[in-house]
């Protein structure tokens, strides 16, 4: 009988081992499905990752595209900060969104908002290829997006 050696035996993927790891750019491409209209919509972008300080500055991009509509362009911004275990999400005025572990590979969370009920799933079992989804309810929201992002590794900001 072989055995194998410690080198041949299939390596676990780590995933993102802190805040640095998710310095730069991403392709991203996002799935929402709006239960409460009843319409589905694509969109497809880019996010950058830029350090500044201590924290990571998030800067998305993106054009959506909905049934029967123009596309739309869309940003989004936050501020990433490193925290014990994993990252602190805020929104760029400094109030807390989130947040992220990085000891599981599917870490989740939940914001509140008023009576808006937003929960989040990160799966980071093909690092580093990610996916976020958002659950999002609330008597005027029901909706479920789905981003997954890869590394960009076109120059252009």
């Amino acid at each position: 009988m072989h055995r194998r050696s410690s080198r041949d035996r299939p390596v676990a993927n780590p995933g993102p081992q802190g805040l640095a790891c998710f310095a730069g750019a991403w392709r991203l491409s996002r799935h929402i499905t709006d239960n409460h209209v009843g319409q589905t919509g694509h969109a497809e972008g880019r996010m950058i990752l830029s350090p500044d300080g201590a924290s990571l500055v998030y800067d998305e991009r993106t054009t959506l595209r909905l049934p029967g509509a123009p596309p739309l362009q869309g940003t989004r911004s936050y501020r990433w900060h490193a925290a014990a275990g994993g990252v602190a999400v805020r929104f760029v005025d400094g109030r807390a969104f989130h947040a992220i572990a990085l000891d599981t590979a599917r870490p989740e969370d939940v914001h509140l908002c008023g009576a808006d009920r937003y929960a989040v799933r990160y799966d980071f079992a093909d690092w580093p290829v990610w996916c976020v989804t958002w659950v999002v309810t609330g008597p005027r929201k029901d909706y479920r997006m789905e981003t997954l992002f890869a590394r960009d590794g076109s120059v252009d900001p």
